[in-house]
């Protein structure tokens, strides 16, 4: 996903396979995330490399990655649609890495799923064309989400946490005050945020993927077990929040951002694809399910930025080592319960 494995078309045959998830050779069977490359910042210090400027900006994203997901929620709870741009790769990760459609491709579903828009990209196909027109000689992996600068025709970072901070503060002095109101790192909760990211991230945002990629039962058992003890904490802690809807009462933070992502594809991808299955959302955990449904439904930004069958096709259809006959599965309908619905097990 954001940090998923990517080969050179041009270097192909010696490289590593893009569904290379854990090392060959590494006998713990252990999934190792990759670290993002790419790190530098929009800021709005004086003399900044990239000040916050409208039109400047484009953001690449794929609608199936919990990582780039967090910045369109990002962008959009700032109100940053008319400020920085986005489009969206094709849901289908090849050998060639993330590519983008092409012009014939229209009937994709999703806002913005087109070739790349920008100028001086026509001819590229894959989102390892903008890396290397970025770095000529660039080394690392070609992930999304990719924060990139129309004016310098650069990247200008591709970790998906830090492009979430940038959409979190460094626009504000050129967006509406009904936006700039939205902290999501608010000075008073950035310890509570911080250490609550240390054990969401590793445990669950990634423990699902360190369960699913697993390559030996070991490794997965270790894993699964340990992402849902984290849920279990997780669920406690919602279940004994009485001061709001969101994870630290009446303000919306990066946590939700960052949890939401997961949770909201766990029932429909992590619970078969992974075998994240010791319990699902909707019927094992109450207060999750109503907090994670309390964002989709009442919260435009979580919602209309999920989008289901690009999560389900790319990870059902692309991980072909987990399931080679790339069958989707129909199921669990809906995709989302409504607000008020439970399934039969979880009613009272």
């Amino acid at each position: 996903m954001g940090q998923n494995a990517d080969t050179d078309p041009r270097q192909a045959s010696t490289a590593s396979q893009v569904t290379d998830w854990v090392q060959p050779g590494d006998k713990s069977g252990e999934f190792k995330r990759q670290v993002s490359s790419v790190r530098d910042f929009i800021s709005r210090e004086a003399g900044a490399q990239y000040p916050p400027e409208k039109g400047r900006y484009h953001l690449y994203v794929s609608y199936a990655c919990p990582w780039a997901h967090r910045t369109l929620i990002a962008r959009k709870l700032k109100g940053l649609e008319d400020i920085v741009s986005f489009s969206v790769v094709h849901w289908h990760l090849g050998q060639g890495g993330w590519r983008f459609v092409t012009a014939d491709e229209s009937d994709i579903p999703g806002e913005n799923v087109v070739p790349d828009p920008n100028e001086g990209h026509e001819a590229f196909t894959h989102l390892s064309d903008l890396y290397f027109e970025s770095e000529a000689d660039f080394q690392g992996r070609y992930t999304v989400p990719v924060l990139y600068d129309k004016k310098t025709k650069r990247i200008v970072s591709n970790e998906s946490s830090e492009i979430l901070r940038m959409f979190g503060t460094e626009f504000d002095d050129i967006i509406d005050e009904k936006y700039k109101a939205i902290q999501l790192y608010p000075k008073e909760l950035r310890e509570k945020i911080e250490e609550t990211h240390k054990w969401t991230y590793d445990l669950i945002n990634n423990g699902v993927y360190k369960s699913g990629f697993a390559t030996t039962s070991e490794a997965y058992e270790r894993n699964v077990v340990a992402l849902f003890e984290a849920l279990d904490r997780a669920e406690k802690h919602l279940a004994e929040q009485t001061g709001g809807p969101f994870y630290f009462g009446a303000t919306l933070t990066e946590a939700d951002v960052r949890l939401y992502v997961t949770l909201i594809r766990f029932d429909p991808v992590y619970v078969q694809h992974f075998k994240c299955n010791i319990r699902d959302i909707r019927s094992g955990y109450p207060a999750l399910h109503r907090w994670m449904r309390n964002l989709y439904w009442t919260h435009p930004a979580f919602g209309e930025t999920t989008q289901f069958d690009h999560i389900k096709w790319h990870y059902t259809r692309s991980h072909t080592q987990i399931n080679p006959l790339s069958i989707t599965p129909v199921g669990p309908l809906p995709h989302v319960l409504p607000l008020e619905e439970e399934v039969p097990a979880a009613r009272k």
